[in-house]
């Protein structure tokens, strides 16, 4: 059977709570919350208020990860200052998982650039995984739960953790994009089916939310979806950007996904049986 993805046209915090509950999956024991917090001076990234709904009904924990490039984010001091800064410390539990090291590596046995991910090691004290993601545009493309360690290592195609010098050794953009898809899978394989996915269409932008400076968006909001496939999910949102031939920022979206070839991690976690890029979607 195709996987389902719920799909919702209007963006509230109670419609990302109704999509999630009609998922019909009640994630186990202790639940990490992984969200995107925002950079310093970003002004697209959702705010903690928008996920409250949600993360309170399933007691989470949200969780982030110390970045590799040079920002707010980067240590965890300063990045805990810029979690209360935006408010996350103030409404949830907050967890930096690479926050002390060691880091914890997670076998990737059939990876097709990387043998192994390196995530943090407070990933341990977690049953399942609730992944709460901005659907946006990125200037690499790519997400995952690495540690700063381990950002180097994908970004770097596996040759490096140093975060000051994975940049002298990038590799080329589709076996980046690959690392990416044999990263995403090893944080799959480690929660064994107990995590589910919430991608929200809004602040369209070209830009991630990590850039400091980003582009404002330039498509019209599109909606809320959901499923227990992040193959289908991701797969799903791009489907509605290709279908959104009224919007006048549609082409420049898609150039940027089509310059960087952002696809392809899609490709190659389909490829790995991460999941299906072929689903049914439902819109409620």
């Amino acid at each position: 059977m195709k996987p389902i993805v719920y799909f919702s046209r209007e963006i509230t915090p109670e419609k990302v709570l109704e999509l999630y509950r009609t998922l019909g999956k009640e994630l186990p024991g202790k639940i990490a919350v992984k969200v995107h917090s925002g950079e310093e001076g970003n002004q697209n990234f959702l705010h903690p208020e928008f996920w409250k709904s949600v993360v309170d009904a399933v007691k989470g924990t949200v969780v982030e990860c110390n970045t590799a490039y040079a920002g707010s984010r980067n240590y965890t001091e300063q990045h805990r200052r810029l979690l209360r800064k935006h408010g996350w410390s103030e409404v949830f539990d907050v967890d930096i998982l690479d926050a002390e090291g060691p880091d914890l590596e997670l076998p990737i046995p059939n990876g097709s650039v990387l043998k192994k991910d390196i995530v943090g090691k407070d990933i341990e004290n977690y049953d399942s995984m609730l992944v709460l993601s901005h659907f946006k545009g990125h200037a690499m493309a790519g997400y995952g739960c690495a540690s700063t360690a381990g950002k180097a290592w994908i970004h770097s195609g596996g040759t490096t953790t140093d975060q000051n010098r994975f940049r002298d050794s990038l590799p080329a953009q589709d076996v980046f994009l690959a690392g990416m898809a044999d990263a995403a899978s090893a944080v799959v394989d480690y929660f064994h089916g107990s995590m589910a996915f919430v991608n929200v269409m809004k602040n369209l932008s070209v830009d991630c939310d990590c850039c400091a400076v980003a582009e404002d968006p330039c498509m019209k909001d599109i909606g809320i979806l959901a499923s227990l496939d992040p193959v289908a999910v991701d797969q799903a949102c791009i489907d509605l950007i290709y279908a959104a031939t009224d919007d006048p920022g549609q082409k420049h979206f898609i150039e940027r996904v089509e310059s960087l070839h952002g696809i392809h991690t899609i490709e190659c976690a389909a490829a790995l049986g991460v999941g299906s890029r072929e689903y049914k979607l439902v819109e409620l």
